[in-house]
C-alpha cells in the first residue's frame, strides 16, 4: 500500500509546523520519495536527531506504507529565519 506525497507532506507538517517541506516521487511508484524538511525545530539537534523527529512524524510508516525516503534536513538560515 503506497502514501501519496501529499500524505507524507501532511505528516510533517502536523509534527513540525514551522516547516519547510519537499516531497518529491523518486520513481512515480508511489513508493519512492525524496523528502527535504527546513525546520527551527532541528537547531542543536545532530543530523541523526533531526531524521528521528521526521520518521517519528511519519508514525512508523517506514518500511511499510512508505518503502523508501531520502531525506534531507535543516536548519533555516539566518536570512529566513
Amino acid at each position: 500500500m503506497a502514501m501519496a506525497a501529499s500524505e507524507i507532506e501532511a505528516l510533517i507538517r502536523a509534527a513540525l509546523p514551522d516547516a519547510l517541506v519537499t516531497v518529491e516521487d523518486l520513481a512515480g511508484d508511489g513508493d519512492h520519495y525524496a523528502a527535504t524538511v527546513v525546520s527551527q525545530a532541528f537547531r542543536g539537534l545532530t543530523r541523526v536527531k533531526q531524521h528521528q523527529l521526521v520518521f517519528q512524524a511519519l508514525g512508523g510508516r517506514m518500511g511499510g506504507q512508505l518503502h523508501a525516503l531520502a531525506l534531507q534536513t535543516s536548519v533555516p538560515n539566518q536570512e529566513s529565519a
